[in-house]
C-alpha cells in the first residue's frame, strides 16, 4: 500500500531576487514574496561578548567546519557531501542550502555514472537534499537516511565497489521523503534556553490557541526527559549530539560519540574506527579537540543574524508586519524571543534569543507530512523552524519544496493542520497587509 502523504519531486526554482521597496500595494497588484534580501549576511561571524579563548575556539571550529574531508579522514563509505560547510552556506558559513547544489559536482567528480540516478532529485538549482526511506520492503517502518553517494571511484577508495541504492524504484513506489539542511545561526542560544521556559511559553495564550485549534508539544528524549530542540523534528538535545549524528549520516565519519560504521563493508573501510577521536598527545586543549566538539563549539558561539530595519519595504512595512505577525496568530507558535538560562559562557547567560520558535513539535497536517518517526515526534509533526535568518533563504520548508514565501505560508494549511485557522486569517487580509508580512518576514 502507496502511504497517504505526496512526496514532493518538483525542483525548486530560485527565488526572484527582486526587491519590493514600496510601502503599499495598490489596485489589483497581488502581494509578493520579495525574494532573497540583498546586502550583507549579517551572519556566520562570532557571538558579540565572548573572551579571547572563546574566540579561538570558534575560530577553530569555523575552520573545522569548512573542511572538506577525504577517504583517507574516514568519509564514507556513504555519505551526502563531505563537509559541513558545503551544506550551511547559504548566506554565510552556518546558513542552509545555497542556490548552486554542490551535489552535482560532488558525483561528477568521482563518478559521473552515479549522476543519472540521483537526477530525478538532485539538480544543480538546488536545493542540497538528503534522501530518507519511509518504509522497508516488508512494509514496516523506515524513517532513516539512505546516502545519495559512495566513496567508489574517489582518491584513497581503491577495491572498494559499493552500488547506489535503487532510488528510481523508490521514487516510484512513492517511499522517498527529502530533508534540507537547517541553519544553525544562533544555536548555542537556542541549546541554553531552559526546558521550564519552553514548557511555560507552551502554556502561554492557551485560550488563544484554543480557540485557533493550536495545540503542540514538545520532543524529549527517551531516557533523562529532558527536551530536545535540533533538528526538523527537534530530535536532538544538544548541539554535540547534534554535531556526531550528522558527521555519520552525512559524511559516514564515526566519532567515539558514534562509533559503528553504517556500511561496513571491509573492502571499503580506508580509517581506523572511530574516525574522529580525542588527541591526548596535543599540546593544548584546542588541538586535542575533536571534530564533533569543534563543530559544536562552531555551533554554541555562532551569532544570530542581524535582521534589517529598512529592507524590503521600508520602516514603516516591516513595523506594520510585524504586527500583522502578531495579530494574525503565528506568533503563537513562531514565538519572537526566548531568553536563556544560566550559563557558564556570560555571552550566552540570560540572552534573549529572537529565535521566532518555541521549538515544539505541532501537527502540520497530510500536507507537509513526511511519514517518519522521530522520538516523539509523529508522521505529521515538525519543529517550529526558527524563522530569525529567513530573509536570506532561498529554500522553504523540510524539503525545500519551494523558493516562494508566500507559497510556504500557505503549505501550512492542510487537513489536520494545527495552522489552518492561522493561515485562513492570512489568507483574509487584504494584499497590502499581505505585503507588510512578506516585507517584515524577509527583513529577518
Amino acid at each position: 500500500m502507496k502511504p497517504r502523504f505526496a512526496v514532493p519531486l518538483l525542483t525548486a526554482a530560485i527565488a526572484s531576487l527582486f526587491l519590493l521597496q514600496v510601502d503599499t500595494v495598490t489596485g489589483d497588484e497581488s502581494a509578493r514574496d520579495p525574494g532573497v534580501r540583498e546586502g550583507p549576511a549579517g551572519a556566520g561571524g562570532p557571538l558579540d561578548g565572548l573572551t579571547g579563548t572563546e574566540v579561538e575556539f570558534f575560530n577553530h571550529g569555523r575552520e573545522d567546519f569548512n573542511e572538506v574531508e577525504d577517504v583517507g579522514d574516514g568519509l564514507g563509505p556513504r555519505m551526502n557531501l563531505a563537509g559541513c560547510g558545503s551544506c550551511h552556506s547559504q548566506p554565510a558559513i552556518g546558513g542552509t542550502s545555497p542556490a548552486v547544489n554542490p551535489q552535482v559536482a560532488f558525483a561528477e567528480d568521482a563518478r559521473p555514472s552515479q549522476l543519472p540516478a540521483i537526477a530525478a532529485f538532485i539538480r544543480e538549482n538546488g536545493p542540497i537534499r538528503e534522501v530518507r526511506l519511509v518504509r522497508n520492503r516488508d512494509g514496516t517502518r523506515n524513517g532513516g537516511v539512505i546516502n545519495t553517494f559512495t566513496i567508489t571511484g574517489r582518491d584513497g577508495a581503491n577495491g572498494c565497489d559499493l552500488r547506489q541504492h535503487d532510488f528510481a524504484r523508490e521514487i516510484e513506489n512513492r517511499n522517498i521523503i527529502f530533508r534540507i539542511p537547517t541553519p544553525v545561526f544562533g544555536a548555542g542560544l537556542i541549546e541554553q534556553i531552559p526546558d521550564a521556559t519552553i514548557l511555560a511559553n507552551l502554556a502561554a495564550n492557551s485560550s488563544q490557541k484554543r480557540d485557533l485549534g493550536i495545540s503542540g508539544r514538545v520532543n524529549r528524549n527517551g531516557n533523562d526527559g529532558t527536551i530536545t530542540r535540533f533538528g526538523w523534528k527537534a530530535q536532538n538535545q544538544s548541539l554535540l549530539l547534534f554535531s556526531g549524528e550528522a558527521y555519520n549520516v552525512e559524511m559516514g565519519i564515526t566519532s567515539e560519540l558514534f562509533q559503528s560504521e553504517r556500511e561496513q563493508n571491509r573492502d571499503c573501510q580506508f580509517a581506523t574506527v572511530p574516525n574522529d577521536t580525542q588527541d591526548f598527545l596535543a599540546e593544548d586543549a584546542l588541538n586535542g579537540t575533536t571534530a564533533i566538539q569543534n563543530f559544536a563549539n562552531f555551533q554554541r558561539f555562532l551569532a544570530p543574524p542581524t535582521p534589517s530595519t529598512d529592507s524590503p519595504g521600508g520602516a514603516s512595512s516591516i513595523a506594520r508586519g510585524k504586527s500583522l505577525f502578531s495579530s494574525v496568530g503565528c506568533a503563537l507558535c513562531h514565538t519572537p524571543t526566548l531568553k536563556t538560562g544560566d550559563s557558564t559562557v556570560v555571552a550566552l547567560n540570560g540572552k534573549d534569543a529572537n529565535l521566532f520558535s518555541d521549538l515544539a513539535l505541532h501537527d502540520m497536517g497530510d500536507g507537509l507530512a513526511d511519514g517518519v518517526i522521530q522520538g516523539a515526534a509523529g508522521t505529521r509533526e515538525f519543529r517550529t523552524s526558527p524563522l530569525w535568518g529567513l530573509g536570506q533563504r532561498i529554500f522553504f520548508l523540510h524539503d525545500g519544496r519551494t523558493s516562494d514565501l508566500k507559497v510556504a505560508i500557505r503549505e501550512h494549511a492542510s487537513d489536520g493542520s494545527e495552522a489552518n485557522a492561522v493561515i485562513r486569517r492570512f489568507n483574509n487580509l487584504d494584499e497590502r497587509e499581505k505585503q507588510h508580512l512578506l516585507n517584515f518576514l524577509r527583513s529577518l
